[in-house]
Parts: structure tokens; sequence; C-alpha cells
């Protein structure tokens, strides 16, 4: 992974004592509330329902064992002894003490952490595969990429004050397992028929109140060039982009005003004048960057039968074994999934205790190394095969060993009305009663793969819109209810769900839920997936079992 040269390291310091300096003036009055706003938020600091809610930066999702013992240290001391992981690959504490915040990220640093443009209108946490380096179907490595994109982007001076936050997203195999068609800036890497890696470049993607799928803007870029046309891409945000509206600001319904062919056009000219006066990238850099992401030093490991291996085990270990651990690029070695999403336990959420174990565990099995995936898991990236049964023992111990990822109860859950001001209704208890609705682990690999977005609001950070199944809250006449959407998609082929008709209350969705797949155990074709019945179906029949009526 990447680690800071002393230049890295001696920024991260400074801003810790610039914001240090700021949070005393701020407490002690000699600076406003709305002065205060922008420095608070550029260092991940929201204020929240209860408490202040500092997001805390893990660029591309990744993470070593120091960093990962830090994070539990930090929630002992200045927090309630656990951490929630966000659909950003990101990091929160939920309850930290404002004056106690610039120590925390002095804390971090001393790990090559912050909480550095986490928030504000600025340019977020790059995003990309949390199977990056080792997934099977994967053309280039993304990591190097987002790295390249995170130095250019930090403290970027032109871009500090968008007209709205901006997320890239970066994606480098087969399967975009990074959303990146419903990102700011979606890039896929891929390769030339001559072996040389090229670039396309999406725009205007992105969910929320208006949620759209980006558009191609750019094909067949030169990698030496991704920077520049980064730069003439904002700068071209930043100049037409709406800011007397937070509602219109963001780059999705500017390229939609515009049109994605003629935005496209605007940034080539931009383009051309930058390429003019700054030089690309050179090869000599992104190959020193690079070599940061080196292959661990693997044993020569044949693969394993996993039928033979499953019959050597309980039926729980063979349930993980399927649905928890997924392919590796070197033989004898599989990725596994530790999904965060044991019932009655928050979607995301991971206590102290569980993190120092993790650690101990990243350590023994996978190279000192985990990843953070947007679905609000991690990942150990590197196991041997020959130690999956030894694993598996170690994760049921402490509650990680739940065979279900990808599947209903594998929610994708935000933190809702039970933490965020925003919210107009809570996702954590909704999430925990699909769980235990849906316990009968036979019933939910009959249905097999479903991913279940839940968002306590329209701003979707729990990307609702593009979930098999999306849960929006919503208020109605002060109480809660919850709107179903079905039909999204985040893949290469992403889809936006559709609605199906009026809300309900919290205690029927579970319900709603079970109808809806009884349509879909129904009338699947053998092997068909929900989100495939659900689109060729459309949503007549579903509308049809739930509310009782042929839908007008």
């Amino acid at each position: 992974m990447y680690i800071y040269d002393d230049y890295d390291q001696r920024i991260v310091d400074e801003r810790v004592d610039q914001f240090r300096d700021q949070t005393r003036r701020y407490l002690a009055g000699e600076i406003t509330e709305d002065e205060f706003l922008p420095l608070r938020l550029q260092n991940g600091l929201y204020i929240q329902r209860f408490a202040p809610m500092m997001r805390i930066a893990i660029p591309y999702g990744l993470l070593s064992t120091r960093q990962v013992r830090k994070l539990s240290d930090i929630s002992r001391r200045y927090d309630k002894g656990y951490v929630h992981f966000t659909t950003r690959q990101n990091v929160q504490l939920n309850w930290p003490r404002l004056e106690e915040v610039p120590d925390i990220l002095a804390e971090l640093a001393t790990v090559q952490m912050h909480a550095i443009q986490t928030s504000g209108a600025c340019i977020r946490n790059t995003t990309t595969d949390h199977f990056a380096g080792i997934a099977a179907d994967e053309v280039v490595d993304p990591r190097p990429w987002c790295e390249l994109i995170r130095q250019w982007s930090t403290f970027h001076p032109e871009f500090a004050f968008l007209p709205r936050k901006f997320k890239i997203a970066v994606c480098g195999a087969d399967e975009d397992r990074a959303a990146t068609l419903v990102h700011d800036i979606g890039v896929h890497l891929r390769k030339d028929h001559q072996g040389k890696v090229r670039i396309n470049i999406l725009a205007g993607g992105g969910l929320g109140r208006t949620p759209v799928i980006g558009a191609l803007i750019k094909e067949d870029l030169e990698p030496e060039q991704l920077l520049n046309y980064l730069d003439a891409a904002l700068r071209i945000y930043n100049r037409y982009g709406r800011r007397d509206n937070k509602y219109k600001a963001r780059i999705k319904i500017l390229v939609k005003a515009m049109t994605p062919e003629v935005f496209a056009r605007e940034v080539e000219q931009e383009w051309d004048r930058i390429k003019k006066i700054s030089q690309p990238l050179s090869l000599s850099e992104i190959e020193r960057i690079a070599r940061h992401f080196t292959r661990p030093d693997y044993e020569a490991l044949a693969d394993l039968d996993f039928n033979d291996l499953a019959l050597q085990g309980s039926p729980g270990f063979q349930r993980w074994l399927k649905q928890n651990v997924s392919a590796h690029q070197q033989t004898g070695y599989s990725a596994v999934t530790l999904t965060l999403k044991a019932t009655a336990d928050a979607p995301g959420d991971v206590s102290a205790e569980q993190l120092d174990d993790i650690a101990d565990l990243a350590d023994r099995f996978s190279f000192g190394e985990l990843r953070v995936s947007h679905e609000q898991n991690l990942i150990f990236a590197d196991v041997p095969q020959t130690k999956l049964p030894e694993l598996w023992q170690a994760l049921d111990r402490i509650g990680l060993a739940t065979p279900n990822r990808g599947l209903l109860t594998d929610v994708i859950c935000c933190p809702g009305g039970d933490y965020c001001a925003l919210a107009n209704a809570r996702s954590i208890p909704l999430a925990e009663e699909i769980q235990r609705y849906f316990e009968d682990l036979d019933y939910l690999h009959d249905i097999g793969e479903l991913d279940l977005n839940i968002s306590g609001c329209m701003n979707a950070c729990a990307h609702h819109h593009v979930g098999h199944i999306g849960i929006l809250g919503v208020d109605r006449k002060g109480e809660e209810y919850y709107q179903i959407q079905i039909g999204g998609s985040a893949t290469r082929t992403a889809t936006l769900g559709k609605i199906i008709g009026p809300s309900f209350k919290r205690e029927k969705v579970p319900d709603v839920i079970r109808q809806l797949m009884s349509v879909y155990l129904e009338q699947r074709y053998d092997g068909e997936r929900f989100i495939d019945t659900s689109l060729r179906l459309g949503l007549e029949p579903f509308k049809e079992k739930v509310y009782g009526q042929k839908a007008a």
C-alpha cells in the first residue's frame, strides 16, 4: 500500500496543527459558527442529531492492521467503543467531543490517516473495487490510479470550494464493483489490443434527489493525460455549475442541462488549452506510484477443490465457503468477505474488540492488510486456501462469519434517523427487522444474489436507487414511512429502481419484501437473479401482488 514520504507526513501534521488552532479559536468565541463551518467540514466534522460526527478517510478502502488497531484505540478513548464503515469506503465516529477532535486527528496522523476532504464541497475520497489487485477478472490494477488521483485532488487549490461535493470512482475489471456509473466522474481502465492502458471517462452520474446514470464523455484517453483531463472536467464544472441552488449544483444537473455531448466538447476545448501549458504525467511517476502496490510474498500453492474442502467442514462452514469466499488471481489463494451484517448489529458497525481481533487475524491470514467495500463489509484479500477452515473458525468465534455476502440480509444501510439530522426515518431498526424476518438461511440461499439498500432520506447515502430492492424513508405528516422500489443496479449496465407504489409503515415492510420474493420465486427462469426477473417482468406483477389489485 502507499506509504507516506516526509512531504506527505508534514502536510498531514501541519493540517492537524491548523485545525487545533481553528477549534481553539471557535471554542473561545474568536471565530463565528459560519466561519468555522467550512473549516470543520473539510476536516470531516459534521454536526449530527446528538453529537458531532467525524468521518475519517480510507483512501480507496485500503487499511493496514496498524491503522485498524489505531481506529480501535481511538474508538475506546474518544468515542463509544465502535466505528461505522460507510458506502464511501470511509469510517465514521458518531460520538466524538469537539474539543477532542484535534487530538483524534493527531492520533490518526501517527498511522498516516486523516479526515481531510471527507466532507465539504470538494473532491471526496476516491473509491474503487474492493478486490483491486487480486480480482480474477481484473484488467488493470486501479489502486495506483486512485493514489495518483488522491494526490492530485488533495488540497487542489482550484477545487477546494466547488459548487457541491464531488465523487470519483475507478474500475479496472470486467465487473464494475465500484458503482462508477453513479459517480460524478467514473474512470474505466482497460487495455488496448497492444496491451497498453487506456482510459474511458464517464461524467454526470449520481444519486440523491435526482438520480442519473453517468454518460461516456471520453474514450481511449492516454494515461499520461488522466490528470490533465480531470483538471479540464472539474474546471468546466467549477465554471458553469450552479451555486445559487444546492439541489441543482451537482455536476449531473450541469451535464444533463448542457447534454453530455456539449459538456464533453467544453471539456475537450479546456483540455486542449491545458495541454499547451501543463506537462502530462510522466511514465516514471506512474511507475513510482505503482511500486507501492506490489504483490505480497505469495507461497507457491495449488488451488484446492472446494467441493472436497466443503465436505470436510460443518454446514456453517460450507455456507460461508460458498458465499463469502471469492476467486483470486493467485493460485492457492482466495479473498474472504467479513460481512458486517449479523442480525441485530447495525450494518457497517464494528466494535473496538472486533477491530482488534480483525487486525490479529489479518496479520495471521492476509499479509497485514484489509479492504473496506462500499457495501459496508471488510475483506481479507490474500488468504491461503489451506487456511480457510482455520480462519472460518476464528471468525465464527467473534461473530464475523455470517454467510450472507450478496444476499438479502447483507443490507446496505445509512445511519438514518438514529444519528443523522437530515434523515426522515430510521434505517437501522428496519434493517434489523428485515434480517430477523429472513433468518432462514436456506430460504436466503434459494433467493440468491440480491442487493437491498435502505436510505433514511433523499440524499441516498445507502444508494437505494441502485439496490435491486431500494427502500427510502419518507415523512408523512410526522410519521415514518418507507417507499419501495425495485430494479436498480450499480453494475456496468446500471439501472435506476422504479417505485412500486404508495409507501408503507415500518412494520409492514418485511412482509412486502416477502411478497416481492414470492413473485420472483414463482416466475424466475432457472438460474435467473431477482434483478433480472424484475427487469424482464416489469413492475406490474409485483405491484399486483403487494397492493392486491391490478395496477392502473
